[in-house]
């Protein structure tokens, strides 16, 4: 038998429900982006976590310092010339005053042997003229000599023709030439004595100037033959000859650099720096390193402000506190304090630093098992920590490691999955 069946009627509500559907779609979608905007899911055992501390903040910068000498003297070409026997090796040790290269230079051989001929003409001229003057001294002697022969003839003369005059039996023209000849021979006299003085003037004046030229000359010629000697280089003092750069037979140009010598009886350290901190490291500052397991201690006592390649160069003297098993060349890794002591808010340094610039951090919340973005204030920063100016507190729970891979998240959750 026939049953009638009825007709369904869920097309009646068929529009309701895919409204309501796609409501609910897009709900879900919503919160889905949402969520996923503003957190991450990460594995905690992939992350650094360290713990904001209440401690005692040294600023310090690391270097990396080279021992060398605590003296050290250069050997320069001082006069140049081709290098013509070498006496030492590099790194033998050396007293004051051991040869250790000659040059040879026939410029300046040629140059004494032309400043001696002129320093021979030189002398010539000075007994040259000192005869001159010696002669005309004697010449002038016998014409003095001469001259008072003939004023006393002339004289005797004169004055038997003024008695004769008196008694009227020479004439006047014969009494008043007796006269001019006497007169005449005396002006004479005291003209040559003028004219000897002031050619005695000149003869001096010329004879000062001649040996004054004569010392000039001579002091020169010490100074070339000075240069001469320094064609030898000898030791400035006792030491270790560290490096020599000279082979026979090669040319050498005045003030290059030949070699060094090294007063073994301490070290220092030489350290490069970089230039950002050339404001700050002054005179005094303490440097610390370790070396078999002790810690030692030097001070600043030499700062060289020229900056090459963007690095300033300063060095570091032992006092009494130079390690014993020490050795020429050796590197030092030293932590050089700037500034005092300070109590301050700690944070290990971590790679979020290069990621952030030190203006944020994600802190973990208090069940750690999420951590929040939280904007912080980093200030100054050694090789371990960081110094908190704001936004973390004693017993904060920081990420230290790389954010690279978290992007711009505001939270992140922990999760044990890889």
């Amino acid at each position: 038998m026939d049953r009638k069946i009825e007709k369904s009627n869920w097309k009646k509500y068929k529009p309701f429900i895919m409204t309501a559907a796609g409501v609910l779609v897009i709900i879900l979608i919503f919160v889905m982006s949402s969520r996923s905007g503003s957190s991450l899911k990460i594995n905690d055992q992939r992350v650094s976590i360290s713990t904001v501390e209440k401690g005692v903040f040294q600023e310090f910068i690391p270097l990396n310092g080279s021992v060398v000498p605590i003296k050290t003297y250069f050997l320069d070409a001082i006069e140049g010339g081709r290098v013509e026997a070498r006496y030492l090796e590099a790194g033998t040790y050396v007293e004051k005053g051991d040869k250790i290269i000659s040059l040879a230079n026939t410029n300046l051989l040629l140059d004494i042997m032309y400043r001696e001929a002129e320093l021979f003409q030189q002398s010539n001229n000075l007994r040259n003229t000192k005869l001159a003057m010696e002669q005309n001294r004697l010449t002038l002697q016998s014409q003095l000599l001469d001259l008072d022969y003939q004023i006393r003839q002339a004289k005797r003369v004169y004055e038997r023709n003024a008695k004769l005059y008196e008694k009227k039996m020479i004439s006047v023209e014969e009494f008043d030439t007796s006269y001019d000849e006497f007169q005449f021979l005396a002006k004479k006299r005291i003209l040559t004595l003028q004219s000897f003085e002031q050619d005695s003037i000149y003869r001096e004046v010329q004879v000062q100037q001649l040996e004054s030229g004569l010392r000039r000359m001579q002091d020169n010629m010490e100074i070339v033959k000075q240069n001469l000697d320094n064609l030898v280089i000898t030791a400035p003092v006792s030491g270790q000859l560290t490096s020599l750069n000279a082979e026979i037979g090669e040319a050498k140009v005045r003030g290059e650099r030949l070699g060094q010598i090294d007063i073994m009886d301490g070290f220092k350290i030489s350290t490069p720096v970089d230039e950002h901190f050339i404001t700050r490291v002054i005179m005094g500052q303490k440097g610390h390193f370790k070396l078999n397991n002790k810690e030692y201690e030097a001070t600043l006592s030499k700062i060289y402000p020229e900056v090459i390649n963007g690095q300033f160069r300063i060095e570091l003297e032992f006092g009494n506190n130079e390690p014993d098993d020490i050795r020429r060349g050796q590197t030092l890794h030293l932590r050089l304090q700037l500034g005092n002591p300070k109590q301050s808010i700690l944070l290990r340094r971590g790679g979020f630093y290069q990621d952030t610039g030190g203006q944020w951090a994600y802190v973990l919340d208090e069940d750690e098992q999420s951590a929040t973005k939280r904007t912080i204030k980093i200030g100054r920063q050694n090789q371990d920590y960081f110094e908190v100016l704001d936004g973390l507190e004693p017993g904060d729970r920081v990420i230290t490691s790389s954010y690279r891979q978290y992007g711009d998240y505001d939270q992140l959750y922990f999760s044990k999955e890889s």
